[in-house]
């Protein structure tokens, strides 16, 4: 996982339960860089899985909310870092179509090391998108924080539901269905 995600993730906990909560959860999860992520360096994922956890201890709030509310605040750091991208998009279901062969193709670019979720939008209706999220990373919850960013974005009135399908060769696989109302 890229640092840029830890030190955002750390941004929103400052924001969100104060300074004295990060430093928090930086000791208890006992990391072994102290907390301290250069933004395009690669990183284990289970040290976010750690500081999650210890987040949820320190806070009550269930784990998946603050997954899903650090996905939304994801999706505010990319939408202003690449704002003609999200512009050029003119509706929730072209973007949700777009992530996996423009932007995770753009990322791979820039970080060829990156690991992705693998995403699968399939068009049902004109008003239903199915998108598959299948991942080692087992970030459902992040994912759909991202798709509920995405969402308020577009200021579109969407049904989201979510289904968890069986794993595939250890990854976490969840049905996303976006309901156009």
């Amino acid at each position: 996982m890229k640092g840029i995600v830890f030190n955002e993730f750390f941004s929103l906990v400052d924001e969100a339960f104060g300074a004295e909560v990060t430093e928090k959860i930086i000791v208890d999860a006992e990391l072994a860089n102290d907390g301290a992520y250069t933004g395009v360096g690669n990183y284990d994922t289970a040290e976010m899985v750690r500081l999650v956890k210890c987040l949820h201890a320190e806070t009550n709030v269930p784990v998946a909310d603050l997954l899903q509310t650090f996905g939304k605040h994801l999706l505010g750091i990319f939408k202003a870092g690449h704002t003609a991208y999200f512009e050029s998009c003119k509706s929730l279901f072209e973007f949700v179509r777009s992530v996996e062969d423009q932007i995770h193709v753009d990322v791979l670019k820039l970080y060829p090391d990156a690991e992705l979720p693998h995403l699968t939008a399939t068009q049902v209706s004109s008003d239903e998108l199915s998108l598959v999220y299948r991942s080692s990373r087992r970030m459902a919850d992040l994912a759909e924080g991202l798709l509920w960013g995405a969402i308020d974005h577009y200021g579109e009135t969407i049904e989201l539901t979510r289904t968890e399908l069986p794993d595939v060769d250890g990854d976490q696989c969840a049905q996303f269905t976006l309901v156009r109302r």
